[in-house]
């Protein structure tokens, strides 16, 4: 019976995840997928409100870490993105060369972001001069106005982040969060004298993605880009990567070390205690809807969503029983509401005319981490039940039940914590043995879909491009935690404590 219940709310099994995901985000009414413009989902209050909470506990490592919040324009002139494209295809050049960028002359124009933009040609019925586009991020932008801002050793360091929507003309298949066209996207820009304080910075970053993905339980895998995987504009690039239910990674967060190559295409330098003129190094961090992507999709189960209480909308609801028995049952609610509504819990009345059973099955799809019944019966003996979204009821006194709600706000966490380490876990396995024969990589067990594979691999990028044809997946690059005991690399066979992971990704 009871999966015939959830048959009729349309739910699919979270087993065929293709399909439950997107059931899933218009069941639940985080977005409307039907406007008319393919990767431009709306908003909906309760998918904006779980959102905009993520934008709190980002803004608030931000505040914590002396970063200021800006908002820079969206459109960006055409001038200043093929300043951009120049930058990059020569320092993608001098890459593809192993050679200095600074052997490189600038003359040479390249494509770059042109075909992944949309541009806007006219003002009105009037053409305008110099064409404009909507970002589809705010290097080009932001570096402008910092080679305005920064002339001294006093500016610096300059820490900026944005929180704002930028736009990529998308040809791939789009799915909600994951892979859309307008993007909620947070970016932090920073300016520093020198490539110590610029690292400095991208491990302070590192800390900040630890720290945003633990309030939202998610497990997650750090590795260093491969060097073809990393922004031609970057020196390296970082990603942590969330595995999904069906084995594909989902990257949620890159942080880039970017050196001083940028700061010498947008002069940005500042003139240091002795009046010596230097250029500076820089660092981006950035993130996006993906974190609500990645969310839904790891904590949710066949009966809907799982929000962590941290970016739950309405973290309590209250259900009062019987009403039409006692007047008191409201009375009570209101002050329950009111005690846990001072005390920072979210907390929501529901007093709707309609079963009691549709009211569970209603917050149940919406992920409420608790509901929290009470009846004539439960006032007289100062009680109220409490449903958890992770399973189990209790009973819970009415005396300092801020203290208890908030114990199993947290307990909730906690399992949801273990559950998602539980999956991660699960779906990472040694990549099975193999040997290279006449210039190909043979397996000896079939590699399986769904599964991120763990290799030692310490080769070069022909080593890696024959690694990737012969699984069919991708390097994910090396991770921060390497082997505590050498291994042999699956191509060289040198032995090496290096740790890469191959995987299928979004």
């Amino acid at each position: 019976m009871k999966d015939q219940g959830k048959a009729k709310r349309g739910i699919p099994s979270k087993s065929e995840f293709n399909s439950w995901y997107p059931a899933i985000v218009e069941i639940a009414d985080l977005v409307d997928k039907r406007y008319p413009i393919k990767g431009m989902d709306v908003w909906k209050p309760y998918g904006w409100k779980a959102m905009s909470l993520i934008d709190s506990i980002t803004r608030l490592q931000m505040d914590l870490t002396d970063h200021n919040e800006y908002r820079f324009p969206l459109l960006v002139p055409e001038d200043l993105l093929e300043k951009e494209n120049r930058l990059v295809a020569k320092l993608k050049s001098a890459r593809d060369l192993d050679v200095d960028p600074s052997e490189l002359r600038l003359d040479e124009e390249d494509a770059g972001f042109k075909n992944e933009v949309y541009w806007v040609k006219h003002g009105g019925e009037n053409k305008l001069d110099i064409p404009m586009f909507l970002r589809p991020t705010s290097e080009t932008p932001m570096y402008n106005m910092f080679s305005l801002w920064v002339r001294s050793h006093a500016d610096l360091p300059l820490k900026t982040y944005q929180i704002v929507n930028t736009f990529r003309y998308e040809t791939k298949q789009t799915r909600s969060f994951i892979r859309v066209r307008e993007i909620h996207f947070f970016e932090a820009h920073t300016v520093h004298k020198n490539e110590e304080n610029a690292t400095l910075q991208i491990k302070e970053d590192a800390q900040i993605v630890q720290k945003i993905l633990n309030e939202l339980c998610l497990p997650n895998i750090i590795s260093k880009r491969p060097l073809w995987d990393t922004f031609p504009g970057a020196w390296y690039t970082t990603a942590a990567d969330v595995i999904m239910p069906n084995g594909r990674t989902l990257q949620v967060a890159t942080y880039h070390h970017y050196r001083d190559q940028w700061a010498k295409s947008f002069d940005i330098s500042y003139e240091d205690e002795n009046g010596n003129n230097n250029f500076c190094h820089q660092t981006t961090f950035g993130m996006s809807e993906r974190l609500l992507g990645a969310v839904v999709a790891v904590h949710g189960d066949d009966s809907g969503l799982i929000l962590p209480p941290s970016i739950s909308p309405i973290q309590v609801v209250i259900m009062p029983i019987a009403t039409h028995i006692s007047e008191e049952v409201l009375i009570y609610s209101q002050k329950i509401k009111e005690e846990l509504h001072s005390n920072g819990i979210r907390t929501k009345i529901d007093n709707r005319d309609i079963r009691p059973g549709n009211k569970h099955y209603h917050w149940e799809i919406k992920g409420v981490p608790i509901r929290l019944e009470i009846g004539p019966k439960d006032i007289s003996k100062n009680q109220c039940i409490v449903s958890l979204r992770t399973g189990g009821k209790e009973i819970l006194l009415l005396e300092d039940l801020t203290t208890s709600i908030n114990t199993c706000l947290e307990s909730i966490s906690n399992v949801l914590r273990v559950r998602a380490n539980t999956l991660h876990n699960n779906m990472i396995s040694m990549a099975p043995k193999s040997i290279v024969n006449d210039g190909k990589l043979i397996f000896q067990e079939e590699i399986k879909d769904g599964i991120v594979y763990e290799i030692p691999f310490e080769g070069n990028d022909a080593d890696a491009e024959l690694l990737e044809k012969s699984s069919g997946l991708s390097l994910l690059g090396e991770c921060e935690q390497p082997y505590e005991e050498p291994m042999s690399c699956i191509i060289t066979g040198k032995m090496t404590t290096k740790k890469q992971y191959l995987a299928r990704m979004y």
